[in-house]
C-alpha cells in the first residue's frame, strides 16, 4: 500500500532530508512514524501525499508510482488518501456538515449520497449535535475529529495523520487514537507521525523510527 525503494530527497544547498528509506507499509497496517523535530517526518508525509517528489528512488502509494505519476493524476490519486494534519485546516466559514462534505462534493456525489454519508460519519466520530457549528464554535478536540471525518468521509485505502493530537491534552488524545484505530478496523491502512512515545507504547503498533533522514523499526 505505501512503498519506499532506496530514496532520497535533496533540497537546495545539498540538504538530504531521506537518505536511501526503504520502506513497506501493507494494506491494513496500523504503524507510527516517530523521531525528533527535523528528522524527517514531514518530508516522508510530502512525498506520501503527493506535494512533494523524491529526488532519487521510488514512492508507491495506493497503486500510484509518484515519482512518475502526471499532473494531471494528481487529484484523481489524492481520491485515495485521506490526510489530517496537526493544524486542522478547516475552512472557517463552512459549518462542520459542510467541511466533511467537501471531499464528497469533489468527487461527484449526489447530494442524497452526501447527506448519507456526512450524517453516519458524524456520528461515528460523536459530532451529530454539533453539524450545523462552525470550526470556531468548536473545542480543540471537536475540531479535530471533524478533520477526521472530512479525512475519511469518502473511504479511503490509506489514512496519513501527522500529529494528530499534537494540540491536544491526554484524554482528548486517547479519544483521537480509538478513532483512529476504529478506521483502521474498517480496513483502511492508517500512518501516523507522533512525538508522542508514552502514546505508542499503550497502543501496541508496528512502530518506525526515522532519524537524520535514516528509517528504521523501532
Amino acid at each position: 500500500m505505501i512503498q519506499f525503494q532506496h530514496t532520497y530527497k535533496t533540497y537546495v544547498g545539498d540538504v538530504c532530508a531521506l537518505k536511501d528509506v526503504n520502506l513497506n507499509i501493507d494494506k491494513g497496517e496500523f504503524v507510527f512514524l516517530t523521531g525528533p523535530s527535523g528528522a524527517g517526518k514531514t518530508t516522508l508525509f510530502k512525498l506520501i501525499s503527493a506535494f512533494d517528489k523524491a529526488t532519487s528512488g521510488s514512492v508507491k502509494v495506493a497503486g500510484y508510482d509518484l515519482n512518475r505519476v502526471k499532473p494531471t493524476e494528481i487529484p484523481y490519486f489524492r481520491r485515495r488518501i485521506g490526510v489530517v494534519y496537526q493544524d486542522f485546516k478547516l475552512l472557517k466559514n463552512r459549518t462542520v456538515f459542510e467541511n466533511v462534505a467537501i471531499p464528497l462534493e469533489v468527487l461527484g456525489f449526489k447530494p442524497t449520497v452526501i447527506e448519507s454519508r456526512v450524517a453516519e460519519i458524524l456520528s461515528r466520530v460523536s459530532l451529530s449535535n454539533k453539524k450545523m457549528s462552525f470550526p470556531e464554535q468548536l473545542s480543540g478536540g471537536e475540531q479535530q475529529r471533524v478533520a477526521i471525518a472530512r479525512a475519511v468521509v469518502h473511504q479511503p485505502g490509506v489514512l496519513i495523520a501527522d500529529e494528530p493530537t499534537g494540540n491536544l491534552d491526554p484524554t482528548l488524545s486517547e479519544e483521537i487514537m480509538d478513532l483512529l484505530e476504529s478506521v483502521n478496523a474498517q480496513g483502511t491502512t492508517v500512518f501516523v507521525a507522533t512525538h508522542d512515545h508514552s502514546m505508542v507504547q499503550r497502543r501496541n503498533k508496528r512502530v518506525i523510527e526515522i532519524d537524520g533522514g535514516e528509517v528504521g523499526e523501532a
